[in-house]
């Protein structure tokens, strides 16, 4: 799933002591410093696209189960998720550039390791830290684009962003697939975790020339106890859902989760009463239209990355389609989705919270229209699945793409840095369910018949999020923050 569909920024919570002066605001490398940010997060959000596309050929060379698929795309966002406030609160400790050169280093790293993975079990390991180094690196880009630009070059900035996104996004899974099937030297997938590395070293030598020198505050405590309890919550509820399915569910699946369950609740009073150096701010925990607000992020980024994955899987475990075929059947749903977020634009202010009501119900659409379109049917074309891609593509270009704002709407000016640092976990958290819940929904399905029948029970499972997201939206507030 793409880990970044909006345009507001990740920061980590506001500190007490400025971290620039007026003359970083007029950085003379500044432009730059957007390139090696941009940089970064386009390397982040090709890994979290291409193993959709990769992952057939990835278990046919290595072997594997059906949950080892899921556990390719899941454990990169379940790391990324578990570590990204995290990695925001390092940035504030010791330094937003010390921690994305550590981050930037790390992630290319683990791009070549998991190129040279000799096991599925190592390759998952590998994803699960490249994902955690990816979280270290990510959120402090925006903080340092905040540094070095004026205020009133932000909006340029930032405008940028949604373009470079989407041609990431409309190229990941057709060069995934290109490379899958040219097979260059006999690499055959190893190819897809290559592409990182030339990206991650040019960006990194430019990283260490240009990124500003950022304050430390090692006075900032980092709060053990929440990260401990948020990342054995989350793993409790992730690891059932993908694995209990081949062990026939046994009772040690509902105890795990339950478990997780507890966790999460346990998580979540520590932080309301935590003073001082609390993972999320204990005000949005008490703030009823935020957390509606992260219920709607989750179901509706759930589905979207859900059906992603098994349209990817669908396409060539059941169609048998090469890789290149599987990514290029994937373009009308990004083409859907860029013209989306263009429009969402033009039409936020005039619609209001209408818009994410109306993105969320197109994906619906779109859902409804790939489950009549493949039911029944003992093969489907591409151009099949052609105009339900487009309606789940422009119907998620115009509700993620403004969504965060919204949600944002609803807190008080000094939160919305810990805000939008727990929006963007909860997004990659909900990558993680979406493929684990209904990556167990579509394999269930799809033993024992025909793989069409997999995919429309998958699609009409995905309503029931998207149902729960469209009422959820109506507490959120009529317009969005233009702050944000």
């Amino acid at each position: 799933m793409p880990e970044t569909l909006t345009a507001s920024p990740t920061e980590s919570a506001p500190s007490t002591k400025p971290e620039s002066s007026p003359s970083s605001l007029a950085h003379p490398l500044r432009w730059l410093v957007l390139a090696v940010v941009m940089a970064a997060n386009m390397m982040d959000l090709m890994d979290a696209t291409i193993v959709n596309v990769a992952g057939p050929s990835i278990r046919d060379a290595l072997g594997g189960s059906d949950a080892a698929l899921q556990w390719l795309s899941a454990g990169y966002t379940l790391a990324f998720a578990v570590f990204l406030i995290t990695g925001a609160r390092l940035g504030d400790m010791f330094g937003r550039r010390r921690l994305f050169l550590i981050g930037s280093a790390g992630f290319t790293v683990m791009s070549a390791a998991c190129a040279v993975a000799p096991s599925t079990t190592v390759l998952i390991i590998l994803r699960m830290a490249q994902g955690s180094f990816g979280a270290l690196m990510i959120p402090q880009g925006f903080g340092m684009i905040k540094e070095v630009f004026a205020e009133e070059e932000m909006g340029k900035v930032f405008g940028l962003f949604g373009p470079v996104m989407g041609i990431s996004m409309l190229v990941a899974p057709i060069l995934a697939g290109a490379l899958v099937e040219w097979n260059l030297w006999g690499s055959g997938w190893r190819l897809v975790f290559l592409i990182n590395v030339p990206i991650g070293i040019a960006t990194l030598a430019i990283a260490l020339r240009v990124l500003p020198r950022t304050v430390a505050h090692p006075g900032i405590k980092l709060d053990k106890v929440g990260v401990v309890l948020i990342g054995i919550a989350l793993t409790a509820i992730i690891y059932p859902l993908i694995e209990g399915r081949e062990d026939g569910w046994p009772a040690w699946t509902f105890i795990c989760l339950a478990a997780g369950a507890a966790v999460l609740g346990a998580f979540y009073l520590w932080e309301r009463h935590m003073h001082g150096d609390a993972l999320i701010e204990p005000g949005l925990l008490s703030n009823r239209t935020y957390i509606s607000g992260i219920l709607v992020a989750i179901a509706t980024f759930g589905a979207f990355g859900g059906v992603l994955l098994c349209v990817s899987l669908f396409t060539q475990l059941g169609e048998g389609f090469s890789p290149i075929h599987a990514g290029l059947t994937l373009t009308p749903m990004v083409v859907g989705m860029v013209i989306g977020m263009a429009g969402s634009f033009a039409l936020v202010k005039k619609l209001g919270r209408r818009l994410i009501q109306i993105g969320v119900a197109l994906i619906a659409a779109g859902a409804v229209v790939l489950a009549l379109t493949v039911t029944g049917s003992d093969s489907v074309s591409t151009w099949d699945l052609a105009p339900a891609l487009f309606l789940i593509g422009i119907g998620g270009g115009a509700s993620l793409g403004q969504l965060f704002d919204f949600i944002l709407a609803g807190v008080g000016m000094e939160e919305v840095g810990s805000a939008s640092g727990v929006l963007e976990a909860a997004q990659q958290l909900a990558s993680a369910t979406g493929v684990a819940a209904l990556g167990t929904v579509f394999f269930s399905a799809f033993s024992g018949h025909l793989p069409s029948h997999a995919l429309a029970i998958t699609a009409w499972a995905c309503l029931v999020p998207l149902v729960a997201a469209f009422l959820l939206v109506f507490r959120l507030p009529m317009q969005a923050r233009e702050e944000a």
